[in-house]
């Protein structure tokens, strides 16, 4: 299986941007490698990376950094992984830049509370990360929990979103419905 690969230069580190067929397949920090390699090759078993421009890709990320925080979720991705999982990482989506959701929270917006430590798990292989934001997602405490690109890149990108969203740090949806 051939994709197309590209790396792009942020402000928290290299970021690599896998496309297949026109859509984003993986977007993960490079220097996860062997994360990377493990996730695309439990999907596409034998593939190969072939270096490509992918601008449309690349623009949005840039956008993204530079602070039009809209323009990464617009980008088609085809996640693969099963239906549970696919729910949960569709649902990232509808957390509002600026915003975090508790594991809890995720877990009942794909209908099924009960599966919190499905869900964090399933956060936890989230192969198209930034597009698909998994960061938004905190600990029932407010505290920051798991991201495979490292709490302080979490972090990070938490502040940056909230910079540019106009939100305070970590306000969860919860907060704003009260």
């Amino acid at each position: 299986m051939k994709l197309q690969s590209a790396t792009l230069e942020t402000p928290i580190g290299q970021v690599r941007l896998v496309v297949k067929d026109e859509k984003l397949v993986l977007l993960d920090f490079a220097d996860n490698a062997a994360r990377i390699h493990k996730l695309l090759e439990k999907r596409f078993a034998n593939y190969t990376l072939e270096p490509a421009a992918l601008s449309q890709f690349s623009s949005a990320v840039s956008a993204y950094f530079a602070g039009e925080l809209s323009l990464i979720h617009k980008l088609p991705v085809d996640s693969g992984g099963t239906m549970f999982q696919r729910a949960v990482w569709n649902a990232l989506k509808e957390i509002p830049v600026g915003q975090t959701w508790s594991y809890l929270e995720l877990a009942r917006h794909v209908g099924n509370p009960a599966a919190v430590r499905a869900v964090g798990m399933t956060n936890g292989l989230n192969p198209i990360s930034l597009a698909l934001p998994c960061h938004r997602v905190i600990g029932a405490n407010g505290s920051l929990t798991g991201y495979a690109g490292g709490l302080e890149r979490k972090k990070w990108l938490l502040e940056h979103e909230a910079k540019f969203a106009g939100s305070s740090l970590f306000r969860s949806a919860q907060e704003n419905r009260a």
